[in-house]
């Protein structure tokens, strides 16, 4: 069971986009840090775990070329073996900041090139991977950024090209040293995954074919795929064969968020129904099938959902966003 905690309060509504909220503890120092898009900006928020607000901070999309202030559509904290690094994309680029958003320490604008007038460009889908931040973009190409250990001598080393539409969303997880083992996935809006192998060079291991359906978020576990769908299922692929395991009708409306708590295997789903729910995910030790229990289910009455994450890596606490809704909305297990 959860119960609801003291809110944190924004300055504005959340945006209505998907995996709108980024969560980034800091045990060290019994803090949280939360960020949220909304519109040409976004709030970072430091709190106390009782919720209480003890720093904000805005930033703004970079203009670049353009008359109109450009649209931020993701904001994400990317934490890598040396640095954490907080990265914001929008219409224009991408922007990459320390981890407080004091300091940008690197700009990359996006080249609209031969596209059309009536096409957006836009940046979406970020991730860490060792070394690497990925993010993917509207012609389907994912971008991976080679980091150092500090300075802004950051450099994009590769261009991926498995998407031939808009990427949504990008999951990682550490490959813990395992060779040819599968340890990011990108999503898309036909639905289409793409499964790679992190390096030097990335390597495009398989491709799980969509049905039509956007796939707004994505998370890997142990060589398990959580892809929730615009039509509110969950469905469960072994990464490395691209098997489908299980097919959850969980939602009855468009997910928007899934997040993953490493440590226990805990699967947090929110969607457009209003209801945030928790599974439990496992590996028959037998057959080695993937198994699904159903841990908690959370209605945010009269809320368009539009991000969740859990707070610690256990899964005993969650926030969630949304849209037109001037706080961030905590819970934690009783």
């Amino acid at each position: 069971m959860f119960r609801r905690e003291r809110s944190v309060p924004l300055r504005g509504s959340a945006a209505a986009l998907c995996n709108n909220l980024s969560v980034l503890q800091l045990p060290a120092r019994n803090l949280m840090h939360f960020a949220v898009v909304h519109g040409p900006s976004a709030q970072l928020l430091s709190a106390a775990p009782e919720g209480v607000p003890l720093a904000q901070r805005q930033l703004h999309a970079k203009e670049g070329a353009g008359v109109s202030p450009p649209l931020i559509t993701q904001v994400h904290w990317c934490v890598l073996p040396f640095r954490v690094l907080l990265v914001l994309t929008s219409h224009r680029g991408i922007q990459m900041y320390e981890s407080d958003g004091s300091i940008m320490v690197y700009w990359h604008a996006l080249d609209s090139g031969d596209t059309s007038s009536v096409q957006a460009v836009f940046a979406r889908g970020i991730a860490a991977s060792g070394h690497f931040i990925c993010v993917g973009t509207w012609t389907g190409r994912v971008l991976v950024f080679d980091i150092p250990a500090k300075g802004p001598n950051i450099v994009l080393s590769e261009e991926l090209a498995g998407h031939q539409t808009a990427v949504t969303d990008i999951a990682t997880e550490p490959a813990q040293g395992q060779d040819s083992v599968a340890d990011m996935v990108t999503a898309d809006d036909s639905g289409l995954l793409c499964v790679w192998r992190s390096g030097s060079e990335f390597t495009l291991l398989t491709r799980i074919p969509g049905f039509g359906i956007p796939c707004p978020s994505v998370q890997l576990w142990q060589g398990i795929i959580a892809a929730g769908y615009g039509n509110g299922q969950i469905r469960l692929y072994e990464a490395t064969t691209g098997t489908l395991h299980v097919q959850i009708n969980a939602h009855a409306r468009a997910i928007c968020a899934l997040d993953l708590a490493p440590e226990v295997g805990k699967l947090l789903s929110a969607a457009e129904d209003t209801f945030v729910h928790i599974w439990k995910l496992r590996r028959s030790p037998e057959s080695g099938y993937i198994e699904v229990e159903h841990c908690h289910g959370e209605c945010v009455s009269d809320i368009q959902v539009c991000g969740a994450r859990f707070c610690d890596p256990s899964g005993s606490s969650f926030a969630v966003t949304g849209y037109d809704l001037a706080e961030i909305l905590r819970y934690s297990s009783v």
